[in-house]
């Protein structure tokens, strides 16, 4: 090898020396490090005069970027970019992409949507969020319900039926479930007689004496559960009453009770004190017609629909 190669990988140094021999090595920053930083800068200097950056008291920099939305009063606005209006912009745009699929499932019967493969897979997308956002804090995520709290929406038990048209129609107006307290009406010997007879319709074993004695007092002028509950137990539709005898429990957790006493108390607890809290709002002040419908259709097919 020449001299002139060896010398040229002689490492540079600053010409600083400590101690005799200890020197600086003079090593540059590789070239792609340092345009990679300068870019950076230029970037940075970019987007703050682009886009919200610097706090000002208690404002700050507005940017020159804008962004375009309609807001739900159907106004155009104008404003400088921020990430509330970029959700309203991106909300009006996706609105807009599903707005074909929303006309046509308002304009075909609800019997039809299930058969139209293109519909029926926009359904169960749109309905799946749209149950999300509006039905599953109650109902829980894939509409199992919880027991002293929401109804299951998969089973064929429905207190105000389970057709489309009912579902809609729950949906849209919302529902507001009673039943008077009889605390002041039964003793606990005459509501114990009640739970068995309740309970019998499950073949626990119960107090037979016990559960004819409820029978009586089910359809007596004293409990007159039957005004509601129908004189076969079975429930009425039209007031939303529930059915007794098909061993699904909504406001009593029978199933989780570990003895026939245990089932008994959660019974008359229900009895005792009465319901006033088989609440659910109206949603036609939040969802448009053609979200209800849709969402009509997607639980209607969660498995329970009739």
């Amino acid at each position: 090898m020449s001299v002139s190669k060896q010398q040229a990988h002689v490492p540079q140094t600053t010409g600083h020396v400590w101690d005799g021999d200890l020197q600086e090595y003079n090593n540059p920053l590789p070239n792609w490090w340092l345009i990679a930083f300068y870019t950076t800068v230029v970037f940075a200097l970019v987007y703050w005069f682009i886009y919200p950056a610097w706090p000002i008291g208690g404002s700050y920099t507005k940017g020159f970027a804008t962004i375009t939305y309609t807001n739900d009063k159907g106004e155009t606005k104008t404003v400088p970019w921020n990430t509330r209006a970029l959700l309203m912009a991106e909300t009006n745009k996706a609105e807009a992409m599903q707005k074909p699929y929303f006309d046509k499932i308002a304009s075909t019967p609800f019997e039809q949507i299930a058969k139209d493969p293109e519909l029926n897979s926009f359904v169960l997308s749109a309905g799946k969020t749209l149950f999300s956002d509006n039905c599953a804090p109650c109902h829980q995520q894939g509409g199992a319900g919880k027991v002293g709290f929401a109804p299951n929406l998969t089973d064929d038990d429905w207190l105000y039926g389970g057709h489309f048209a009912q579902i809609q129609q729950t949906i849209t107006n919302g529902r507001h479930g009673y039943m008077p307290p009889f605390a002041t009406v039964l003793d606990d010997k005459q509501m114990t007689e009640l739970a068995d007879y309740i309970l019998s319709f499950e073949k626990i074993p119960v107090d037979p004496a016990s559960a004819k004695a409820g029978d009586e007092l089910f359809h007596s002028e004293t409990a007159a559960c039957y005004y509601c509950h129908g004189a076969n137990a079975k429930g009425r539709q039209v007031i939303g009453s529930a059915n007794l005898t098909d061993s699904i429990w909504l406001w009593a957790n029978v199933p989780d009770a570990k003895t026939v006493a245990d089932k008994e108390d959660a019974i008359k607890t229900v009895i005792r004190g009465g319901l006033n809290k088989g609440v659910m709002p109206t949603w036609k002040e939040r969802l448009s017609p053609d979200q209800i419908k849709l969402l009509a259709v997607y639980v209607h097919d969660l498995g329970g629909g009739q």
